[in-house]
């Protein structure tokens, strides 16, 4: 085995596990609780877990998804949520290599996958996320990051300030409030680490996302258009898919653009 593929095996193997600490933050975050003490837990008998019954991904497919002591069903979002930021972290060392361009992208992704879990379960996105991470996202920026400090400041404004007037309007129109205040700090977030042209572009998927998902959810179930469906999700995948694939999105829409006026 060459040194190329154990860097590679390494890679995987930190994302995984780093995945592993997300399942933590994403079960007690909304409960309040330290995300470092006490160790982890089964949801269900609460014994602690043992070191060889929580290796990322492989502990849970050899107990079957069950826990060894009580046999309770571990959900399978916790192998999929490892996997995921292991992919992540994979996509991102291809590109960047260990650099501080990786640790800085790869913190923003594990914030959204985190916000994205948390305002699923619970319709809440956490402050304690979203608000260090605008701080996080403006200093990344300043050495010559990418974005600019200036794009960031902008995307800052720009995607709060969107969001807010959005449901400032809604709620006067319709009397009732459509948009939390935890979406309006994601948005802002998000601005901070992909400046104001990844605001538009991360809204515009969002949007069409949860469009899409919406309409589908409120035919499926017979609801009318006051069925609460959490935004925070939608806005956190339209910033992965900008964060990966953004310019290449871009590109594609001047050509095609240029293509359709000719």
């Amino acid at each position: 085995m060459g040194p190329e593929i154990l860097v590679w095996a390494a890679v995987v193997y930190v994302g995984a596990a780093v995945g592993s600490f997300l399942n933590v933050v994403i079960h007690r975050i909304p409960l309040g609780e330290s995300v470092v003490k006490p160790r982890s837990r089964c949801p269900s008998c609460r014994e602690t877990i043992a070191w060889y019954d929580n290796i990322p991904v492989l502990s849970w497919l050899l107990l079957r998804g069950r826990c060894r002591g009580c046999g309770a069903g571990i959900s399978a979002r916790y192998p999929f949520v490892e996997l995921v930021t292991a992919l992540i972290a994979v996509v991102l060392f291809e590109r960047l290599g260990i650099s501080a361009a990786f640790a800085v992208q790869f913190l923003f992704s594990c914030a959204l996958l985190v916000i994205a879990y948390i305002d699923l379960d619970h319709q809440i996105i956490p402050d304690k996320i979203s608000l260090p991470g605008i701080v996080v996202g403006l200093i990344a920026a300043i050495p010559g990051g990418v974005p600019a400090l200036t794009d960031a400041l902008l995307g800052v404004a720009l995607g709060g300030g969107m969001l807010l007037t959005v449901a400032w309007v809604y709620e006067r129109s319709t009397g009732r409030e459509g948009m939390g205040g935890g979406d309006v700090k994601l948005l802002a977030m998000i601005g901070a680490f992909l400046g104001w042209q990844g605001v538009l572009l991360t809204l515009l998927l969002g949007s069409l996302l949860g469009s899409a998902i919406g309409i589908t959810l409120m035919m499926a179930r017979g609801a009318d258009r006051k069925l609460a469906i959490p935004f925070g999700p939608f806005l956190s995948l339209g910033a992965l898919v900008t964060l990966f694939w953004g310019h290449t999105i871009v590109r594609w829409y001047i050509s095609y653009a240029g293509w359709s006026q000719n």
